[in-house]
């Protein structure tokens, strides 16, 4: 067994986590530049689902304040009004971490429901921001929030995924 020892001074690596989940959360949110055809929105925030599956996955790769940038940038891609999915974003990252101190045992149907709760908020939320409360997408809206939580696991799955250790034998 090999000592792995840095000298003074030298910072430790950076977990490939750092870099990877703003990366893969940018990525996710130029998603919605695809050209889908769809007469009802269906398509799920899936920058947000990075986000939350990063967040609820491992909470140490995302510092709370990061949903602010990444927002921006979703916000900037999506052409949501400016600064909604920032402060939307930054306020689920916020609940959750006050939701992560007061439960003692996580497991992955709790983290599933607080995403479904958080996805929820966001697309509710966002609903108020962008369009006029005479507009008839309150259907077009339940349908997407129930996608979007149903898919939360996937992004989940890929967000371990992506946080594995890859080792070389």
């Amino acid at each position: 067994m090999a000592l792995d020892l840095t000298p003074l001074g030298v910072p430790p690596p950076r977990p490939r986590a750092r870099w990877l989940a703003p990366l893969s959360i940018a990525l996710a949110s130029l998603l919605t530049l695809l050209p889908v055809v769809a007469t009802v929105p269906f398509l799920p925030p899936f920058g947000l689902l990075m986000l939350l599956g990063w967040r609820l996955t491992r909470a140490d790769a995302l510092r709370v304040w990061m949903a602010a940038p990444l927002g921006l940038f979703d916000d900037l891609v999506s052409g949501q009004p400016f600064g909604s999915a920032m402060f939307l974003w930054m306020t689920c990252m916020l609940l959750i971490d006050v939701l992560e101190t007061r439960i003692v045992w996580r497991s992955f149907w709790q983290d599933w429901l607080f995403a479904a709760g958080a996805i929820g908020f966001v697309l509710i939320a966002g609903r108020f921001f962008a369009a006029p409360i005479s507009a008839k997408v309150d259907a077009a809206l339940l349908l997407q929030a129930g996608a979007s939580a149903m898919l939360f696991p996937i992004a989940s799955r890929f967000c371990a995924w992506l946080d594995r250790d890859v080792q070389k034998a």
